[in-house]
């Protein structure tokens, strides 16, 4: 059996957004602390030196957000090759309907970085 590749959770999706462009849209209720996915996976070779994935591409910014991404200080996953260093979490309940937010923080990740 081959499996398919889906570049986001099967409870979001990319659609028109009232804060900017596009945004992740919840297509499901999502209860809070449900890990989503992977946002960013660090590589200098890009802009930031981080590569986006669907889900860090899309999501938007709020000073109220619904979502935290969270740095992965201790992981030990690896994904092609690099180390996985954002993933993105629900901290309210979001509604069907509703669009996933964070708070913008890619600067302070930066510094973490070194």
């Amino acid at each position: 059996m081959s499996s398919t590749y889906r570049p986001l959770p099967k409870y979001l999706t990319i659609s028109a957004s009232s804060i900017e462009g596009l945004g992740l849209i919840a297509i499901d209720d999502i209860v809070p602390n449900v890990p989503m996915g992977i946002t960013h996976v660090h590589d200098p070779r890009f802009e930031d030196s981080f590569v986006r994935t669907p889900l860090g591409g899309f999501i938007n910014h709020s000073d109220n957000p619904n979502c935290e991404i969270l740095y992965e200080e201790n992981s030990n996953t690896i994904e092609r090759g690099l180390p996985v260093i954002r993933t993105l979490y629900s901290i309210k309940p979001i509604a069907k309907g509703e669009e996933l937010t964070v708070k913008y923080k890619l600067y302070e990740f930066n510094k973490k970085m070194g």
